[in-house]
């Protein structure tokens, strides 16, 4: 359902893009850092404005083609619920429909399951622990006899962490992986996407019939596409995907049980339902969890955004970003600290904070004059660069490259074939990261850091070019929300703050560490090959550009979704541990 206002806009931005020539490019001379505050370009004469395109930009844009501002397919999100109430909201005037969450609603959780007398939760990674903790303490504040069990491979290092949790043997809320598989009605696959790759045929032949299989992820569906294969039919097929990784969804629950209403939205998919049931459980599910609002999606669309949106912003994309930023500012002769500053707690910090509470168009209107004219000196050079990468990258996920890619790694961390195991390394020993160290170190509590206008720039042209592709594709505006901005600012980016960027990559999801490690460099190479390279040779802004950033729909969007966020800010002490049990040993 296009909305002429942004498809117009956009072709326009398409068409309005007359190359630069040397002689021109040569009369705007740009200014080296001269202290920490001052500007690296001199401001672009309005006579110059227009946009530098590149080769392989151009090619982009035509194979991009018009953009619509919603849901290209006809795919209906509606569902119907017999036990919670189902809200209608309009999101760029297209109607989306959700279910609030909140605590008053546990004692409907035994309606919800119904049929269902045990949730088993295979596996304690990112996701496992946290879900089992808060489905369990909210069954018991529903006064449920509900039984959550953790099932565990045998000799399994997660055993003692999951005792430490609550779980034991004793009280038949913990054991081995296939007695909970076979004893559960409703079964959450959490284990890490290559494992449920190598693992899928004995979970589906140990399940019972007309039991549940839950998942967080789409990616296994993926992988059954990519072998022609689907899910047995005697069985229903839900997700429930937090946006948010495993840490932020336990802590801001915990929260919640101060401030009714705090926790991490959550989309739901049924994939397929053999007895009805399946939409009341992944609402009550999500509930459970203590996800603010749930919204509906598909398990194909799940997945694209997902693995797509860790490779983007989320994680791989930021990742490069803030290396090559930093890179460029030390060059140009600020000191590392104050390059940290301006890169990593810049986005981290001030900028997720202002863009939670009060959207990207706050960023641009908190600058001053000359801060925007930066702004737009790099939002302008920054956007078609980084499309370029993330509609490559969409493009590897949705044709199940990107699927294989990880499972072919998976089995690379162990000797075979005569081959030694080549586990992934960490990133946090180099030198920009050390620089972080000492930053936090002597940072204040309540430091957010400094707003860098090229920096966010930088950072906010990435963000709407991750939300451009995923329209294009085809994804409602609640899921291109929150797997473009939401998770980013609310759950991943306060944890970054907290620790740096680098402990994030390093212990992360296995699909996610994998797609930063691939797909960093990638953004990190296209801005400095590309977009940096235009702003040192005077590129003028390209003013279609920001005229549609400034007038996007997605802003009034965001305004909705705001709404619907946490009711409080996720609390990330410096000292927040979130390592995954079993990458503890290479701590």
């Amino acid at each position: 359902m296009a909305a002429t206002t942004t498809t117009t806009s956009f072709k326009a931005a398409l068409l309005s893009t007359p190359s630069i020539s040397s002689s021109t490019k040569s009369t705007v001379l740009k200014t080296r850092f001269t202290s920490s505050s001052s500007s690296r370009y001199s401001p672009i004469p309005k006579s110059l404005i227009a946009h530098h395109v590149s080769t392989r930009t151009n090619a982009i844009v035509a194979k991009m083609g018009t953009v619509p501002s919603a849901v290209s397919e006809t795919t209906s999100l509606d569902f119907h619920t017999s036990v919670f109430q189902k809200e209608k909201i309009s999101l760029a005037d297209h109607e989306e429909y959700i279910v609030r969450g909140g605590r008053h609603l546990f004692p409907l959780l035994d309606d919800a399951f119904k049929g269902i007398k045990q949730i088993g939760v295979i596996g304690w990674g990112s996701q496992g622990p946290a879900q089992a903790q808060n489905l369990r303490d909210s069954l018991v504040e529903a006064k449920s006899d509900i039984v959550v069990k953790i099932g565990l491979r045998k000799g399994s290092r997660s055993f003692a962490e999951a005792r430490a949790a609550g779980f034991t043997e004793e009280n038949g809320t913990l054991g081995d992986i296939w007695e909970t598989v076979a004893g559960s009605d409703l079964v959450l696959l959490l284990i890490s996407d290559s494992a449920q790759a190598d693992n899928y045929e004995k979970v589906f032949s140990h399940m019972k019939p007309n039991s549940i299989l839950g998942l967080s992820h789409g990616f296994l569906l993926g992988h059954l596409q990519s072998l022609g294969l689907d899910f047995p039919k005697n069985i229903s097929v839900i997700a429930v995907c937090p946006k948010g990784m495993g840490p932020s969804v336990r802590r801001l629950y915990v929260q919640g049980k101060e401030i009714n209403g705090a926790g991490i939205n959550a989309s739901f998919a049924v994939h397929q339902d053999v007895d009805g049931r399946a939409t009341d459980v992944a609402l009550g599910w999500s509930v459970a969890l203590g996800s603010p609002f749930t919204f509906a999606t598909t398990l194909e669309q799940e997945y694209k955004s997902d693995i797509f949106g860790e490779r983007g912003i989320l994680l791989g994309a930021v990742h490069g970003v803030v290396e090559c930023l930093f890179r460029r500012y030390v060059e140009d002769g600020m000191s590392e600290e104050l390059a940290y500053k301006n890169t990593v707690e810049c986005i981290t910090g001030i900028v997720s904070k202002t863009i939670s509470t009060k959207g990207m168009l706050a960023v641009y209107n908190s600058l001053s004059e000359e801060g925007k004219k930066r702004f737009e000196v790099a939002y302008s050079a920054s956007y078609y660069p980084c499309m370029e990468i993330l509609y490559e990258c969409y493009e590897d996920v949705a044709s199940g490259s990107e699927i294989r890619s990880v499972v072919l790694a998976g089995r690379r961390f162990y000797e075979k074939e005569g081959l030694p195991a080549f586990p992934m390394g960490k990133i946090d020993q180099t030198r920009m990261w050390k620089v972080g160290e000492r930053v936090r170190a002597t940072r204040a509590k309540d430091d957010l850091g400094p707003l860098c206008p090229f920096t966010s720039g930088v950072f906010v042209a990435l963000m709407m070019a991750q939300i451009e592709v995923l329209r294009k594709k085809g994804h409602s505006y609640s899921e291109i929300i929150n797997e473009s901005l939401i998770e980013a600012v609310d759950s991943l980016n306060p944890f970054m703050h907290a620790r740096g960027v680098s402990f994030m990559v390093d212990n992360c999801s296995t699909t996610a560490r994998l797609g930063s490690r691939k797909w960093a460099p990638r953004f990190d190479y296209n801005l400095t090959q590309q977009a940096f390279v235009a702003v040192d040779s005077g590129a003028p802004i390209n003013q279609d550009l920001i005229s549609n950033f400034l007038s996007d729909p997605v802003h009034e969007s965001i305004e909705v979704c705001a709404k619907l966020r946490p009711t409080v800010d996720i609390s990330v002490p410096p000292d927040a541990d979130f390592v995954r049990p079993e990458l503890r040993q290479y701590s």
